[in-house]
């Protein structure tokens, strides 16, 4: 079993700043890469960013490519996640994702789920 636990959501204003952070426990040493979904209301939850655990190597979905960053802390078990310039429509849950075959870049690739932690932007 994987336990991922989401910190750091919060409201914020149109062109701030946020980092969420998850913490992974549990059987993660086999865990080939990381990363996060969101899901606005009313929207089908999406890939936002994942993160090859080995080698760090990242990929972003189009909206968020140059505003957000995703990065990991082999030492803490964590995955962050950067994200300026904040737009409204960055508002969501947001969930962080563990596989450990694949990037976890669709719904199917992901193995486990964090509980997803709110983020609000207001425009």
């Amino acid at each position: 079993q994987v336990q991922l636990v989401e910190t750091g959501g919060e409201l914020v204003q149109a062109g701030d700043s946020l980092r969420l952070s998850c913490t992974a426990s549990g059987r993660t040493f086999s865990r080939y890469a990381m990363g996060w979904f969101r899901q606005a209301p009313g929207k089908e939850r999406e890939f936002v960013a994942a993160i090859k655990w080995s080698t760090g190597s990242a990929i972003y979905t189009d909206s968020v490519k140059g505003r957000a960053t995703i990065s990991r802390d082999n030492t803490k078990n964590t995955v962050y996640l950067q994200m300026n310039s904040l737009k409204h429509e960055d508002t969501a849950v947001y969930y962080c994702t563990i596989g450990f075959s694949r990037l976890p870049t669709t719904l199917d690739e992901v193995d486990y789920w964090g509980q997803g932690i709110q983020v609000t932007v207001a425009s």
